[in-house]
């Protein structure tokens, strides 16, 4: 079995927000496989059902840049936060956003773009030696319509189109834009607020949903109703799931007895046309990357044995 450390039990902590001594037994369970215990913990009733894992481990500054019917998010890391409120640094990423809107959405074709008087890349490195700290071109993502409006969002901003969480929100319409602008806007909140994984149902994708449907039905099952009720159960929990999930069917955070779908077909008689939620994006900085370990010994050293 591999060796459960308390940097293990950390991680492990973190995704799903478990007790130390519920996440020591489930990586117990699951042969210190971090995947797998966080399956045992929610069959157990001890883990969020769509807790998410992205955690907030690095630091930078996500970027947004709209223009017309497309938008984009970048996100540059650095090593300390203090490089994030350096206005050279921050000017640096708006460039690199300014950059990123005028191509095709990836990373590699963002690092080749020019930027003063060199790529993208290269300005990178010239700013990492004046600076004196490690810096990562991360990630990138763009959106846009062919007729319709791309609104962006920037939670928190620190400065003029940078910030910690950036989201962009794009909606298919030939309607009033005015109008549109505005309902993306508060989309684009939301979007900040609650985290969607995709925005429908379709678009969930396979391997979590084969992977919730797994754990809703071993968990109905082990209730000991009758199969008839145990479906009733598996659907009305993988109902939630999707309203956890799914942008759809998330309940809009500026009105709670509605769907965000709702408020998108309500809104059409004021667009004056049909509206369609053509995309979103949302990036919240460091999420996923992995923060380099501090002391956590005496916090948990008991609760893992070591």
């Amino acid at each position: 079995m591999a060796e459960i450390t308390a940097a293990v039990v950390k991680e492990l902590r973190e995704k799903t927000g478990a007790g130390m001594m519920d996440c020591k037994k489930a990586l117990a369970e699951a042969a210190g496989d971090i995947e797998n215990a966080v399956d045992w913990l929610r069959k157990k009733g001890l883990a969020s059902a769509a807790k998410k894992a992205g955690r907030v481990a690095s630091q930078g500054l996500v970027a947004m840049k709209t223009s017309g019917t497309e938008g984009v998010l970048v996100e540059v890391n650095s090593e300390t936060d203090f490089v994030a409120r350096n206005e050279e640094f921050q000017g640096f990423v708006r460039s690199v956003a300014e950059a990123a809107l005028k191509g095709n959405g990836t990373i590699e074709d963002l690092e080749k773009a020019p930027l003063n008087g060199k790529d993208v890349a290269g300005s990178l490195t010239d700013l990492i030696a004046k600076i004196g700290e490690n810096m990562n071109l991360r990630r990138v993502a763009k959106v846009s319509v062919s007729e319709g409006v791309v609104v962006g969002y920037m939670h928190g901003a620190i400065a003029d189109g940078v910030g910690k969480i950036g989201t962009l929100v794009a909606l298919e319409s030939k309607g009033n834009k005015e109008v549109l602008e505005k309902l993306a806007k508060n989309i684009a909140m939301h979007v900040a607020a609650v985290a969607p994984v995709c925005k429908d149902v379709e678009g969930v994708p396979a391997d979590m949903l084969t992977r919730e449907k797994n754990i809703v039905a071993e968990t109905a099952k082990t209730s000991g109703k009758p199969e008839a009720v145990i479906e009733k159960m598996v659907e009305g929990r993988m109902r939630k799931f999707y309203e956890e999930v799914v942008l759809n069917e998330q309940f809009f955070i500026m009105d709670d007895k509605k769907k965000i779908k709702d408020v998108i077909a309500e809104a059409e008689k004021e667009v004056g046309a049909p509206v369609a939620l053509a995309g979103f994006i949302r990036f919240a900085l460091g999420e996923g990357i992995e923060k380099k370990q501090e002391d956590f010994a005496a916090e948990v050293a008991a609760a893992a044995g070591n």
